[in-house]
């Protein structure tokens, strides 16, 4: 038996561990499931209306790591009828004992079964973590199907970047949350309360639901495909269901809801620091880039408000690092004050980590003053190795801003550098695929340009290629892909391209998995067919498939075949222009029009300027705030 007494507002909670001593001392890393971290809410279950199981399905450390979770727990805690509770996908040794043993899977902060709860929110991050979300139902001993779940089950709603596209999981969601958490919850929470109330059904609550804005009920709409197996119309069965479901978004951010009390996990979480988020959206335009389009337009947070939280969340956590968070750190407009800010609260040990940083001048100044350049890396993302690719993808990067930023570095004292490229891009060539080495090759030569005194032994750069995947609401939307053998031929070339460079002994080259970025294409451009696909792998023992050790790309295959489902019809055949794509019904503030512009200049090589430079119309601006507001005089 384990007690957790808290007097604060009289909650006090008696917690016995769902896990037997047994268990918990034969499982890896316990501590996963025990609850009762730093910072964990606890309420009396008799004095809430509503209990929310969140959910990150994925193992702990990860979940733990992600700023969205944190932001709702904190956000939905702070209503007194509400008690916002925990799950993460248990890990394979304690997954086989929950199956064998019939042990349902429970909420870190009551140890109950999840079942009981009334909500069970899912964010969906990643298409390879799709299986651990029906790993989730299935220890929770909740139906998979949405159509089999009585009024006894918990309402299961996904949200996330990945229900921008959330028809290959339609048959699974009872609701989706299309756009930003942080708007429409209340309404959700209080409806549910009346229709609790009221002792109506289901199907009641599902059809109220979904007219509130950003709500989508898959079950209440049908599709109907043409013999071709593309969609010939996507439609809601009932008059009052809305057709089109548009995007919830916080545009105030400087008072939004967010952690002053983030939740400290027991054990290494990959991202085990304080995070905080300086703006959503970027000003880039990278037509591969889905973030960069669904969270438009940019919002920043006041400076005043981020520093107050940092200080705040620093105490409340005993975290020795803080994280700047952003799609484009640089293009914060108060960064210098923040960092000087943060710079002055080393002197209490604070480490402050940058990523997603503009390699020029000022970036490289600040991160010397805030990294141990002899440790650390820097990272470069030039995305493709010749200029007419970074134009076709809209990059905005020169070779001759990457190479002067790698001159600067090494100037500087780093001698480590990271770079990212994507094989498999719209247009790509063979050209294209040698010149990642060649500008590798280039980025070594300015650091041996350096007089030998002033270096520090050899430079060490890395190559990382992962192989593009198209995903709804970009402009590469309409691209085909290949089959796997063609992606691995791709990184054969550049390896190859390798061997011949000059400082070839200081470049080191590695490639994404091939097939699981074919399987990663079927899901974000898939309909409602490939749920069929997901449910087999699922039985066959497809679990954790964003983990290399797990995937099993055979068993996938022969769910593939079992389901009579072709991967080369989601994947490789050309997409026209006026297709019905499974996403259509989302108004994500982007329109149509502008994608389709977009795609028609990345194909001429044609550069889009940023947001800050010029307006380009991409429908935004309907939100009235942000970036978009600078060009309204």
């Amino acid at each position: 038996m384990s007690a957790v007494e808290n007097s604060k507002k009289g909650w006090k909670i008696m917690r016995q561990l769902a896990l037997s001593d047994e268990i918990l001392l034969h499982i890896d890393k316990p501590a996963r499931y025990i609850g009762n971290e730093v910072n964990m809410v606890k309420k009396d279950l008799e004095e809430v209306a509503i209990r929310f199981a969140l959910c990150f399905p994925d193992v702990y450390e990860i979940g733990m790591s992600h700023l969205g979770i944190q932001i709702l727990y904190d956000m939905f805690n702070q209503r007194d009828d509400i008690y916002c509770e925990r799950v993460y996908s248990p890990w394979s040794d304690l997954h086989k004992i929950m199956k064998e043993q019939k042990i349902p899977l429970f909420t870190l902060e009551t140890q109950s079964p999840v079942k009981d709860v009334d909500f069970l929110g899912i964010t969906i991050q990643y298409e390879m973590c799709y299986t651990n979300i029906l790993q989730i139902l299935d220890l929770s001993q909740i139906p998979l199907l949405s159509s089999k779940r009585t009024e006894q089950h918990p309402i299961v709603i996904g949200g996330g970047p990945c229900t921008y596209n959330p028809e290959p999981l339609a048959d699974f969601f009872d609701l989706f949350y299309i756009g930003e958490g942080e708007t429409r919850y209340d309404e959700l929470f209080d409806l549910y309360k009346s229709w609790k109330e009221r002792g109506g059904t289901r199907q009641e609550f599902l059809r109220e639901a979904c007219k509130l804005p950003g709500i989508y009920a898959p079950s209440l709409y049908e599709v109907v495909y043409h013999e071709d197996g593309t969609i010939a119309s996507f439609h809601p069965k009932y008059e009052d269901v809305p057709a089109v479901v548009k995007k919830e978004i916080e545009m105030d951010l400087s008072n939004a809801a967010y952690p002053r009390k983030p939740l400290v996990p027991f054990i290494k979480a990959t991202q085990d620091r304080v995070v905080l988020e300086i703006q959503r959206g970027c000003i880039r335009g990278c037509r591969f880039c889905q973030a960069g389009m669904i969270y438009r337009p940019t919002r920043e947070r006041n400076v005043n408000m981020l520093k107050e939280c940092a200080h705040e969340m620093l105490q409340n956590t005993g975290h020795e690092e803080i994280s700047l968070s952003s799609l484009s750190s640089s293009d914060y407009s108060q960064l210098s004050e923040l960092i000087n800010y943060l710079i002055a609260s080393k002197e209490q040990g604070v480490n402050i980590s940058l990523p997603s940083l503009r390699i020029d001048a000022f970036s490289l100044e600040v991160m010397s003053k805030v990294q141990d350049i002899r440790k650390s890396s820097l990272t470069f993302a030039p995305e493709a190795g010749s200029q007419r690719l970074r134009d076709v993808i809209n990059k905005g990067l020169t070779e001759a801003i990457i190479l002067d930023g790698a001159g600067l570095a090494f100037e500087g004292g780093w001698q480590k550098v990271k770079l990212y490229f994507m094989l498999g891009l719209p247009t790509e060539t063979e050209e294209d695929m040698r010149d990642i080495p060649r500008l590798a090759d280039r980025i070594a030569r300015k650091y041996y340009e350096i007089p030998k005194e002033k270096r520090n032994g050899k430079c060490q750069i890395t190559i990382s290629a992962s192989f593009f995947v198209p995903k709804p609401f970009t402009p590469f939307q309409w691209a085909p892909m290949y089959e796997k053998e063609e992606y691995l031929a791709r990184a054969r070339i550049v390896n190859e391209e390798m061997k011949g460079q000059l400082n070839r002994k200081s470049l080191k080259y590695n490639w994404h998995e091939a097939d699981v970025t074919v399987l990663e294409g079927v899901f974000a451009r898939g309909d409602r067919r490939v749920g069929q696909v997901l449910q087999k792998a699922y039985e066959k023992g497809c679990i954790f498939d964003a983990w290399s050790e797990f995937f099993d790309n055979q068993k996938w295959m022969e769910a593939f075949q079992e389901c009579g489902v072709s991967i080369e019809f989601y994947n490789q055949r050309i997409r026209r222009i006026d297709e019905i794509f499974p996403w259509d019904f989302i108004d994500c503030g982007v329109t149509k029009k502008f994608l389709v512009r977009e795609w028609e200049r990345a194909k001429k090589g044609e550069v889009t300027l940023n947001c800050k430079q010029q307006c380009n119309g991409c429908g935004a601006a309907a939100f009235q705030g942000g970036v978009c507001l600078e060009h309204q005089n």
